[in-house]
This record gives structure tokens, C-alpha cells and sequence, in this order.
């Protein structure tokens, strides 16, 4: 049995579990108190427990970023390929083979690395904390720091740190799906279960990785870490992401490859045998055409692109917590987000406090204050602003209960005596508030033409762009306990109205987000009338509104069509917020969404990008690929900007390298079913293949035209496969001529034919890159320093290469100057072939698809 679940059988073992205990005695089973751990104690329990970590943290990230580069199939088929030449005593192409192996494991280990190192560093930033009792005082510790005994203070919004038994609750409702699967979240309370209860029905436990969606509860943690229940199943949590368009369309890619590879192999191996070639040369060949068909750099260089995305996005303000979710945010095409601190200030004032007749009232105020000052749920920044408008007396009371907010109520009520008796004080929605609610201040019945002064009073403060609550009270008899049936004929007392102004800068980034095709469209609970307001003084649609009750009655393709023709959703619950995000994605869309809150938390996993804020709560931050610094659209705006320029540097390297390989491995398979020798031996198609990718790391800096960033861009296999086939054809056209040329003009022997094709194979290589690599005139368009520095460096050696020392261990021989010069002549009329084809492959692209 491993250690772990040793470790969790001698904790739960065959005693009685702690979820069947009485709280004394689980108190004293754990040895902690209701006041929480000491400091000392705490310590002590972590050094005996460990951390509270779903990994044992033992391995060493460098032996597994190393693994991962030893996964690749290309590796083994080069290792193959270096076998077979040790065992035919081919040593040059084994060093060779080798080598490659070497250069191609250590430069993608060492960008894995850094870029782990890098998501490392940014992650350690939003490292989540717990609130705890420690020492007797609630303080915020590192999840990772929490031990058995602890008491954990929890809130809506919290995320679960470990397994604990409550305590005490309040009305407190965990969403606990990622367990076992409850569509709904479940009440919990402190009776206890069954010893033998199954997962669901211990309604007094609270699980690592589930969440509080409303209510207050406190707890005390009996297990921690891969103790916990996802601990045991932590092989099922810890499983990688949903896969994004990206990773699907390389994976696609690379399956392309392999079989391209695969039929190579068998058919150029089949024919040269047939023709009586040598097996073993011919063999190795065979795989070393394959090879040179594949940018066997492409996970490295993916990885560089990500990691420097990774850094640029954290200068504009942008932590990236997944680097391989940088390309959908360039990719997406539709941002959904609420309004409050995005689309507004995000900083809440009163504007005022107003009875029904709506005159202003002392009153409304003093009653909203003591609601917003006594309730614990879920904070708010409306009850921070009653508060800083207010500060209510509180000594005269006692707060003997609270019926906390939820979002299906959209109300919460705290219950206290005044020394004249107990009294209900319920603040919340207007529209949740009303119907609970019986009379006036004055006695008299709230009528149906009461409700409708109410409700005018309430649309045009709407319509000026105020936020709106509502307040009501009772008395109370003396009761055990008290809860949501208490909320019932309630006097209505006003109303409180809030101003939140739009954020400056937000009609401009909303422009700038729709020069970038990226439509904007708002969710949020609020209000139609206060949704419409705002999104005239930001330069949004206000006559494209669907309403959450009007979304119930739309199911499937209907709301797919509906919420595409839409701008603003309002009065939505966190249901219906994920299913807007499903349509839009249903209807082709790649669809980002921004949250911070816990309401949010299922939209957010809906969606194809999730975009979180630092100060979020902690749910929806861990639920976030990105969480900005500053909650601005136009941090996102630049966000979308770098991922559209990681991408663009990604597909050069994929277009200049599978375009140029196609090329001339096709030539060297064709030409080498006619010629009486190999095109290029093994060891020099290989050299070749590692000298031309030396230039692609530059990729990773290199700039990007503004069409390029321009709109979404999106993996299509289509225009990568049409892009392949037409450049590659090109170059082999090339190709074939300077066989022509070596073979009739220059008489070549075998060596000098291999030199002088190793030349002008490399030379195309070379300078393809610097043509394809925009959509612009090759000339139009500066090419990163790395790049160009690079390839004109190479370019150089290349026309060395025949002259330097040892080349004839690889088999080249000194070539001709008029050689050389005639090599460097077709090099240049291929360049302005390429872009004869660029122009054409664009303008045919465009035809098709749209600019």
C-alpha cells in the first residue's frame, strides 16, 4: 500500500471517522480546540504531516522537463537511425545522428525549463491563501501551510483547502461536483453522518477543491494533502486541461508528420532495394528523408514562443498561469464580461437613501448600515459604500442571527435585538426584496398600486444608471433558530441608490477590441435599464438585450442564434451565464470570458480563455489562465495582441520549415530512384536539416506585421497543407534544375554533386524563412535581429563549407567557384519565384476566405 494511503488508513482507520463524531470528541481526536492552533503546534503538525499539496513535490522538475523531451517520436527514429550506423560501423553518420539527438534534447529542455521556471515565478505571485483560526485570531495562510486541527473560516466564494468537519454554519451551500458530481450545491450542517456514509451524504464535511457558493461556515481540517478525498483521486484532478484548438491542431500536425514520415520510409527504402541499393545505406536513407521532413524543433521552439509570450504578457500586466492557453487568447473573436470594475469604476458610492415616497430618509440608511455591517457572507463593495456613507450604532444591538446571501434569494438578512425585541433587517434586489414584503412604513397594505409607484420609482433611477437595493424589516417572536421562512410580510422602508460611473478609457479599449475583431459583449445580474444606461456611455449596442428569464425559454440552436445577435445579458444567473458561453462557442466562436467572482466560476471553465483579476476570489482565480494586475479592457487588449504575435512567430517556423523540407526531401526521393549514387548521404541531409533550424530560434523575436495582429487567427490545416504543397512543389522545381546543371553543365561526380546540392539545398532553406515569414514583400517587412544576423551568418558559411577543414569526413570536396556563383544565382531567382507564388497564394487565399 503506498505510504499516503497508509498514512490516511491510520488516520480514518477502523476507529470511528470524524465525520460521525460529536464535535468534543472530535475536538479531542484531533487535539484542537474551537479557537484553532497555535503557532508552535501548527509547526509541529507540518513538519509530522507535510504540506497540504496535491504533489509530493519529491521529483525534480529538471529530470521531468527532461523526460517530456524524450517523448517525442522523432527522437526514437534518430536514435534508431544512429544503431544502425554503429552497428555498420558508420561512425561519422552516428555522430552525426547523435549530436542532433543532443542539440535537439538540450536546447528544448533548456526553453521548457525556463518557461516552467517562468510560470513558476508568476504562479508563486497568486499563490492561494486560506483564512484560519491560529493563536486565536483569523489570519491568511498559504494553502499549502494548513494542517490537521486547524479551524478554517469559510465564506462565499472560498475555495476548500482541505477535508474538514463544520463546526457551525449558516446557511452554508458547498458546490462539491468536482467530487461527486451534484449538479447543485448542497446545504451542510454540523449534525453529524453516518460512519459509513458515502461522499454525498456526509453533509457535515467539507472537501479539498470544492467550493462555498453561499452562506458562512467554520471547520476543523482532519486531513490535508493526498490525505484529503481528492488526494486519493488525484491522478483524475491533476489530468491535463481541456485541449484547446491550438494543442488539437498540433497534435493533428504531428499525426500529418508521422504517417508522411512513415510512407517515406517504407516506399523509398522498397524501391532502392528493388533496385539492388545496399539495405543499411539505403535504410538509413530512407529515415534520414523522413527526418529532414519533420521541424523536429518544433516543440522547443513552441516553447520559446510561449515563455517569451508568457514574459511580454506579464510586462502589459497579464499573469499567465497556463502558457499553452496564450494562443487562444490571441485566437478569441468574443469577450463576455461583467461591468462592474471593467466596464465602470468599480468603486461604489451612495448617491442616497430614500423612503418610498421617494424623500430622502436617515432611516433607510441607518437600517442599511446595520445590514451591511453586520452580515459575514459574501463581501461586497454596496455594503463597503453604505458603510463609508454610514457608520451605524451598534452598541445598542445584538446580533443574534444571519440568513446569508445567496444567489437565487439576492438578499441577505441579519436578525437583532434592540432591547425592544428581535427584529429582521433584510437588504437586497428590488426585485427579490418587493415580493416579500406586505406594507408601507405608514401601516398601510403595499397594493398593487403601491407596487407600481414602486416599481416607477425604482426604472427611472434605473434609467440615470443607478445601482439599486431595497430595504425592509419586521419584528420577530423569540425562536431556536431563524431562517428564510422568517423572510415574509416584511415592511418596505426604500430604497438605496448607488453610483458606479464608467471606467475612462472604456469606450476607447472597446474600439480598439472591435479593430481587432473582438466583439464585447456584457453579462451581469444587474438590472436591464442599469445595463442599457451603461452601455450607451460606453459605446456598446443598448437595443441587443436578452434578459435571464427571456433565456429560459430559448433552448439549443435557438439561444445559439439569439446570443450571437446579442450585446448585453442581464439579470443572469451563474447557470445561465455558462450556458450564453456554450452557445457562443457552439456557434463557432472562440470565446474569452472575464470573472471575478464566484458566480462566475462556471462560465469561466465554459469558456475557451478565462481571465481572472488578482484581487478575485479564489475560486474564480484558480479557474483563470489570466489574471490581470490592473482590471482594464485594455490590458486584455494587449494581451490579445501579444497571443496573436506568439502565434503568428509560431506558424512562420511551421510554414518556412515544412514548406522547405517538403521541398527538397521529395527532390532527393525522386531524384534519387535515377541517379547511380545517394543526392546527400544521411549524415549530410541531417547536418543540413540542424544547420537550417539554426536561424528559427530567432523566430521567437522576430516582428510581426500589423495584419497579423489585426484579427484572430486560428490553426487551419487547410492553408498550412495548400501552403506546403505549393512552396514545396516550387522549391523542387529548383531543385531539379540544378540537378540538370550539376550533372550536364558541371559534369559533377558523385562527391561534387552532393557538395554543390548540399549548397544550394541549404542556401533555399535559408533564405525561404526571410519570404515567408510576412505576407508583405519580403523587403517591406524587418525581420528580427536574431533572424537576419543569423541566416546572413550561415548563408556565409555555407560557401565555406566545401573549403573547410575535414569536410571530406563528410564526405564534400572543394567546388568550382563558377559553381558556387551559378548556386548563388539560382538561390536568388528562387527568392523572387517564392514571391511571385506569396503574391498569388495570397490573393487566391483571400479570394476564399476573406482579407
Amino acid at each position: 500500500m503506498p505510504d499516503t494511503e497508509r498514512e490516511r488508513d491510520e488516520i480514518l482507520g477502523e476507529a470511528t471517522p470524524p465525520w460521525a463524531l460529536e464535535v468534543p470528541a472530535l475536538l479531542a481526536s484531533l487535539g484542537a480546540s474551537t479557537e484553532g492552533l497555535t503557532s508552535a503546534v501548527a509547526a509541529a503538525r507540518l513538519a509530522t504531516h507535510g504540506r497540504n499539496a496535491l504533489r509530493e513535490g519529491t521529483g525534480s522538475p529538471r529530470l521531468r522537463v527532461l523526460l517530456a523531451q524524450l517523448k517525442s517520436p522523432l527522437l526514437f527514429l534518430l536514435l534508431f537511425a544512429a544503431a544502425v550506423s554503429v552497428f555498420t560501423s558508420e561512425w561519422v553518420d552516428a555522430t552525426i545522428v547523435l549530436s542532433i539527438v543532443l542539440a535537439s534534447v538540450g536546447f528544448g529542455y533548456r526553453r521548457e525549463y525556463q518557461a516552467e521556471r517562468a510560470a513558476a515565478a508568476l504562479g508563486s505571485r497568486l499563490r492561494a491563501k486560506a483564512q484560519i483560526l491560529r493563536d486565536g485570531r483569523p489570519v491568511a495562510v498559504p494553502v499549502d501551510e494548513v494542517v490537521p486541527g486547524d479551524v478554517l473560516l469559510l465564506a462565499a466564494g472560498t475555495l476548500i483547502a482541505a477535508d474538514a468537519v463544520l463546526l457551525e454554519a449558516s446557511d452554508c451551500h458547498v458546490n462539491q461536483a468536482v467530487l461527486t458530481g451534484e449538479s447543485y450545491p448542497v446545504e451542510k450542517s454540523p449534525a453529524p453522518s453516518l460512519a459509513h456514509a458515502p461522499l454525498a451524504q456526509r453533509k457535515n464535511c467539507v472537501f479539498r477543491g470544492t467550493n462555498v457558493r453561499s452562506g458562512t461556515a467554520r471547520c476543523v481540517v482532519f486531513a490535508t494533502g493526498l490525505r484529503t478525498e481528492v488526494g486519493a483521486i488525484a491522478h483524475r484532478l491533476e489530468a491535463a486541461r481541456p485541449e484547446t484548438e491550438f494543442d488539437r491542431g498540433l497534435r493533428r500536425f504531428g499525426y500529418l508528420l508521422t504517417v508522411a514520415m512513415l510512407v517515406l520510409v517504407f516506399l523509398v527504402f522498397g524501391a532502392h532495394v528493388l533496385r539492388g541499393r545496399a539495405p543499411i545505406e539505403t535504410l538509413l536513407f530512407s529515415i534520414a528523408l523522413a527526418v529532414g521532413l519533420s521541424p523536429e524543433l518544433l516543440p522547443a521552439i513552441l516553447s520559446w514562443n510561449l515563455a517569451r509570450g508568457a514574459e511580454a504578457l506579464g510586462e502589459r500586466g497579464v499573469l499567465v498561469r497556463h502558457l499553452s492557453a496564450i494562443e487562444n487568447l490571441g485566437s478569441m473573436d468574443v469577450l463576455c464580461t461583467d461591468k462592474t470594475g471593467t466596464l465602470t469604476e468599480g468603486v461604489v458610492r451612495m448617491e442616497g437613501a430614500y423612503a418610498p415616497d421617494g424623500a430622502a430618509s436617515i432611516e433607510v440608511l441607518e437600517l442599511g448600515a446595520i445590514n451591511a455591517a453586520l452580515e459575514t457572507g459574501l463581501p461586497s463593495p454596496l455594503d463597503d459604500a453604505i458603510v463609508a456613507a454610514r457608520t451605524p450604532d451598534l452598541t445598542r444591538l445584538v446580533k443574534r442571527a444571519e440568513i446569508p446571501f445567496d444567489f437565487n434569494r439576492k438578499r441577505v438578512s441579519v436578525i437583532v435585538d434592540d432591547g425592544a425585541g428581535l427584529r429582521l433587517v433584510t437588504k437586497g434586489a428590488f426585485h427579490h426584496v418587493l415580493p416579500i414584503c406586505a406594507e408601507l412604513p405608514d401601516g398601510s397594505p403595499l397594493d398593487e398600486a403601491a407596487r407600481t409607484r414602486l416599481e416607477a420609482q425604482f426604472a427611472g433611477w434605473s434609467r440615470a444608471g443607478l445601482r439599486v437595493l431595497a430595504v425592509a424589516d419586521r419584528g420577530l417572536p423569540e425562536a431556536p433558530s431563524f431562517g428564510r421562512d422568517d423572510e415574509r410580510a416584511l415592511v418596505f422602508r426604500g430604497f438605496l441608490a448607488f453610483l458606479d460611473p464608467p471606467k475612462e478609457g472604456a469606450r476607447e479599449a472597446i474600439a480598439a477590441l472591435a479593430r481587432l475583431g473582438v466583439s464585447v459583449k456584457v453579462i451581469t445580474g444587474d438590472s436591464e435599464l442599469v445595463a442599457r444606461h451603461l452601455a450607451a456611455l460606453v459605446g456598446l449596442r443598448a437595443d441587443r438585450v436578452l434578459t435571464g428569464s427571456a433565456m429560459d425559454e430559448l433552448h439549443g440552436e435557438a439561444l445559439w442564434h439569439v446570443a450571437e445577435r446579442t450585446d448585453l445579458f442581464v439579470e443572469v444567473d451563474p447557470i445561465q451565464k455558462e450556458r450564453v458561453i456554450l452557445a457562443l462557442k457552439r456557434s463557432g466562436h472562440v470565446v474569452g470570458f472575464m470573472g471575478d467572482g464566484v458566480n462566475d466560476a462556471p462560465a469561466m471553465h465554459a469558456a475557451d480563455t478565462s481571465i481572472s483579476v488578482e484581487t478575485a476570489v479564489d475560486v474564480a482565480r484558480e479557474a483563470a489562465d489570466f489574471v490581470l494586475l490592473e482590471r482594464d479592457l485594455d490590458v486584455i487588449r494587449r494581451g490579445v495582441e501579444s497571443g496573436r504575435r506568439t502565434f503568428a512567430n509560431t506558424l512562420k517556423y511551421v510554414l518556412t520549415t515544412t514548406s522547405a523540407n517538403l521541398g527538397n526531401m521529395l527532390s532527393m526521393a525522386v531524384a534519387s530512384l535515377f541517379l547511380p549514387f545517394l543526392p546527400l548521404t544521411a549524415g549530410q541531409i541531417l547536418l543540413n536539416n540542424f544547420l537550417s533550424d539554426i536561424p528559427a530560434v530567432g523566430i521567437a523575436t522576430d516582428g510581426v506585421d500589423d495584419e497579423m495582429v489585426a484579427k484572430p487567427q486560428r490553426w487551419d490545416m487547410g492553408f498550412i497543407g495548400r501552403f506546403m504543397v505549393q512552396f514545396g512543389l516550387t522549391s523542387s522545381v529548383f531543385d531539379l534544375v540544378t540537378f540538370a546543371v550539376l550533372l550536364g553543365v558541371f559534369q559533377a561526380t558523385p562527391a561534387l554533386f552532393q557538395t554543390g546540392w548540399f549548397v544550394e539545398s541549404l542556401l533555399t532553406e535559408l533564405v525561404i524563412a526571410l519570404v515567408v515569414r510576412t505576407r508583405r514583400r519580403f523587403y517591406e517587412s524587418r525581420p528580427g535581429k536574431v533572424l537576419l544576423f543569423s541566416t546572413v551568418a550561415l548563408i556565409v558559411f555555407t560557401f565555406t563549407v566545401p573549403y573547410l577543414p575535414y569536410a571530406g569526413v563528410l564526405g564534400f570536396v572543394p567546388a568550382p567557384p563558377a559553381l558556387l556563383l551559378t548556386l548563388g544565382v539560382a538561390t536568388m531567382l528562387y527568392v523572387l519565384a517564392a514571391e511571385l507564388l506569396k503574391w498569388r497564394f495570397y490573393r487566391v487565399h483571400a479570394r476564399t476566405t476573406g482579407p
